[in-house]
């Protein structure tokens, strides 16, 4: 007899084999070809999802098309726990990006950011020294602040002033307004002695193009106010993905029944129906 919830899973993890074949790719392929250390970062995380969701994919395509019951039972088991870590991230990501925001400056189209408006994990992520040195590494590599450079290269100071800034740009690529430097171009400023002790980064600006604030705590409070948008946007995808996990697993847990009732009535009878 044919079971339409065995045939549901079976389809439903055929589809999945098929997304996990890009994404193993994906990730041989960063691995390779990767120019950079930050573009290298992410190959062993998709290479291992894509493994994860190839295995997965295959365990309940055999163990529901075929009725092996003991495999069905271990892809539900794997399936139960993916379902408690995706309910347990996501909560873990509302709660972390709770706080923190940019503060508008009087008069300027950009906003300023402060590292101790953010949650206390965000910032002992960024405070530490290791994954500090590696996160600046890719920023400078990106060239975030030579695209900001040469977009306003001839842009009057008045008009720099009312630009809507990204948050890397604003706590990465320019000294606070607190310093009170003088505007040469966006990524040039002359120091002066007005205001520079007003704020904790004034004196670790450098107009290096290697350097400016990538040091600064308002370039880690930046790069968090991403981090934040991010996982606000992962956080609702992980919801949706949430209710598919809990879909599946509910179907399988018919087709597993139905592997038993079956494997129930071979021992019985003698064969299955």
């Amino acid at each position: 007899m044919v079971r339409c919830s065995n045939n549901l899973v079976g389809i439903l993890n055929f589809l999945v084999f098929l997304l996990s074949i890009p994404i193993l790719a994906g990730g041989i392929w960063l691995s390779q070809k990767g120019s950079t250390e930050c573009e290298r970062f992410l190959d062993k995380p998709v290479i291992a999802l894509g493994v994860f969701l190839m295995v997965v994919a295959i365990a309940g395509l055999i163990g529901s098309c075929c009725r092996v019951t003991w495999l069905l039972w271990v892809y539900l088991f794997v399936m139960f726990l993916l379902i408690l870590l995706v309910f347990c991230i996501t909560v873990f990501a509302f709660v972390v990006t709770n706080k923190g925001a940019g503060e508008a400056i009087a008069g300027k189209g950009y906003k300023e950011y402060r590292l101790g408006d953010y949650s206390d994990w965000l910032q002992n992520r960024v405070n530490n020294g290791k994954n500090w040195n590696k996160i600046r590494s890719c920023l400078v590599e990106s060239k975030v602040c030579s695209k900001l450079e040469a977009k306003f290269i001839d842009v009057p100071v008045n008009s720099f002033y009312q630009e809507h800034l990204t948050a890397l740009q604003s706590g990465c690529c320019k000294p606070s307004d607190a310093c009170g430097f003088e505007y040469v171009n966006p990524t040039t400023w002359n120091k002066n002695t007005t205001g520079t002790l007003a704020h904790p980064d004034c004196q670790t600006w450098d107009n290096a193009k290697d350097r400016l604030c990538f040091d600064c705590q308002s370039c880690k409070a930046g790069l968090l106010d991403n981090v934040k948008s991010a996982w606000k946007k992962v956080a609702i995808v992980n919801i949706i993905f949430l209710v598919f996990l809990i879909i599946v697993y509910s179907v399988g847990c018919c087709a597993f029944r139905n592997n038993k009732r079956d494997d129930s009535y071979t021992r019985t009878y003698g064969y299955k129906p």
